[in-house]
C-alpha cells in the first residue's frame, strides 16, 4: 500500500521478466469448449461480495480448473491480467481463502505463444524468447506497490450463461508464485485478481475470442455491500444510460471517458479539465493535487457549524457531528453534489452525491472518500473508484467504444428474461435474486440464492 488508509488503484505496470527456467514445448490445450459456427454470443452474471468500507474491495467467486474449484478474485477494470496465487511452488504467498492453485506442466503457456506476446508486447512493446521451450514469465506491479511474479498458464473456467448453457473455455491467466501484496500473516480476502481491462490478454477479450460473450463488461456495486458483475450486453440499458466515447488515456490503455470539468454545488471550481479513468480496482476516488485542493476548499467553505474536523485514521479528512453518525444518510444534507462534466459526450454528466464520496467510519465520523492522488504517485491522473461508482450500473462497452452509467438497484441480481422492456433497467423485468454472501473462508453455492419472480414497479 502507498498509504495506510487506502488501496490506491488497480492500475498495473507490466515488467517483462526473462528467467532461465524452461517449460515443455508442447502447446497447452486452449480448449474445453468448442464454439460452433454461427453460435450466438450470450451473457453471464455473477454475484459480487465486499464493500468500500471497511473491507476496501469488491470480489467475485470464479470456478477454475478440472474439476472446478472456487477462487475469490478482486474485480479490477484497471488491469488486464487475471492471476491466482499458486503453488508452483510458492516463493512468497499471502494466506488466501482457498487452497493455492496448483498448475500442471501441460498448462504452461510457452513464450512463443501469441498470448505471451500480447501480455508482454501490449504494455511494454518488448517480447523476446530465447528458446521455443521457454515458459511465459511475467511480473506485474500495481500503483499501491503490490506486485505478482509468475508464469502464464491456461485452465478451464466454468461459466453459466444466460442461455442456460454451461461452458468451460480454456483461458490464459497468471500463476503467481511470488507476491508482494498486503500482510503475510493476515488472511487475504481474495485468491488473486480478475483483470477486466481492454487488452487482448484480459478474460473479457479472451471470452470474445472464443465467441462466448461480447466484449462488454459491467458492474453494479451496492452501498450495502455486494452487487453484481456481468459479461456481455443482454442487460445493458442502452437507451437510458448516460454514454461517453472511450478516450485513449495518456496513461496506458485504461477505461477513460475523456476529460471532465469539475463542479461542486452547481458551480465550476475553476480547475483545468481533468483526465479521468474508471477503475473498479480502486476503493476510493483520487483527484490530482489541483482539483483535489479546490474541492476540499469548496467543501470546507460550505460546511455548517454542526460539523467539526477531527482526526480519524480511516481517511485523511473527517468530521464529527453533535453525536456519532450511523450512516451517510445522517450527514448527507450537510454536503452538496459533485459533478463531473465530460466533454467527450453529449451532456455526459456524472453526478456524485454525498453518499458517493463520503463514508461513515466505526467511530461515527464522516470522512471524505476523494483523496489526493498526487500524494500516492498518480501524478495528474484522476481515478473514479468504487465509492463513486456505487449504486450505479457502469458499463465498459468495447464493442461500441463507449462507457456508460445509470442509477440502479445494485443489491438485486438481474435475471434474464425473454422480453426486455426499455422503461426499466434491463434484466430486472422477470425478477431478481438476493445474493448470499460467503464468509471470508467458506464458499456458498450460488444455488442457495433467494430469488423472486417479479419486483414492484
Amino acid at each position: 500500500m502507498a498509504a495506510g488508509w487506502a488501496r490506491p488503484a488497480g492500475f498495473a505496470l507490466l515488467v517483462v521478466v526473462v528467467l532461465a527456467a524452461a517449460a515443455s514445448a508442447d502447446r497447452p490445450a486452449r480448449g474445453g469448449l468448442s464454439v460452433t459456427a454461427g453460435a450466438e454470443e450470450s451473457s453471464a452474471v455473477f454475484p459480487l461480495y465486499g464493500d468500500v468500507y471497511p473491507h476496501g474491495l469488491y470480489y467475485v467467486a470464479m470456478s477454475i480448473g478440472n474439476p472446478p474449484r472456487p477462487y475469490f478474485l478482486d474485480v479490477d477494470t484497471g488491469s488486464d491480467l487475471t492471476w491466482l496465487q499458486c503453488d508452483a511452488p510458492c516463493v512468497s504467498c499471502s494466506k488466501v481463502p482457498h487452497p493455492l492453485y496448483r498448475p500442471t506442466k501441460n498448462k504452461l503457456v510457452p513464450c512463443v505463444d501469441q498470448m505471451c506476446a500480447a501480455l508482454h508486447g501490449g504494455l511494454t512493446g518488448r517480447h523476446k524468447c530465447d528458446s521455443p521451450k521457454q515458459q511465459c514469465d511475467y511480473e506485474i506491479k500495481y500503483a499501491d506497490q503490490g506486485s505478482s511474479l509468475g508464469v502464464l498458464v491456461t485452465d478451464s473456467f466454468a461459466l453459466r450463461l444466460a442461455n442456460s448453457s454451461i461452458v468451460r473455455p480454456g483461458l490464459a491467466f497468471g500463476c503467481g508464485y511470488d507476491q508482494q501484496v498486503g500482510s503475510s500473516t493476515e488472511v487475504s480476502a481474495t485468491d488473486g485478481v480478475l483483470g477486466l481491462g481492454s487488452g487482448s490478454v484480459s478474460l473479457l477479450s479472451q471470452l470474445k475470442q472464443h465467441g462466448i460473450t461480447k466484449n462488454v463488461v459491467g458492474h453494479c456495486l451496492s452501498t450495502r455491500g455486494g452487487g453484481f458483475l456481468f459479461f456481455g450486453d443482454d442487460i445493458v440499458p442502452y437507451s437510458r444510460a448516460t454514454w461517453a466515447p472511450m478516450a485513449r488515456s495518456t496513461s496506458r490503455n485504461y477505461y477513460s471517458p475523456g476529460s471532465a470539468n469539475l463542479y461542486f454545488g452547481g458551480r465550476p471550481l475553476g480547475v483545468r479539465p481533468m483526465e479521468v479513468v474508471f477503475d473498479s480496482g480502486s476503493s476510493f476516488t483520487y483527484f490530482s493535487a489541483q482539483p483535489y485542493q479546490a474541492l476540499v476548499d469548496a467543501i470546507k467553505g460550505d460546511l455548517s457549524k454542526n460539523l467539526k474536523e477531527v482526526p480519524d485514521h480511516s481517511l485523511p479528512l473527517c468530521w464529527k457531528g453533535k453525536k456519532p453518525f450511523k450512516s451517510v444518510l445522517d450527514v448527507k444534507k450537510e454536503f452538496k453534489t459533485v459533478v463531473l462534466s465530460f466533454s467527450n459526450g453529449k451532456k455526459a454528466l456524472m453526478e456524485i452525491p454525498p453518499e458517493n464520496y463520503l463514508i461513515v467510519t466505526k467511530y461515527g465520523n464522516a470522512c471524505l472518500g476523494i483523496l489526493n492522488g498526487s500524494e500516492v504517485g498518480l501524478k495528474d491522473l484522476n481515478i473514479v473508484g468504487d465509492i463513486t461508482m456505487q449504486d450505479q450500473m457502469v458499463i465498459y462497452d468495447n464493442e461500441r467504444g463507449q462507457i456508460g452509467w445509470i442509477r440502479a438497484p445494485c443489491d438485486r441480481i438481474p435475471k434474464f428474461g425473454s422480453s426486455l422492456l426499455d422503461n426499466t433497467i434491463h434484466g430486472f423485468e422477470d425478477g431478481y435474486c438476493w445474493p448470499q454472501f460467503p464468509n471470508i473462508i467458506g464458499y456458498q453455492n450460488e444455488q442457495s440464492e433467494v430469488c423472486y419472480s417479479s419486483i414492484t414497479k
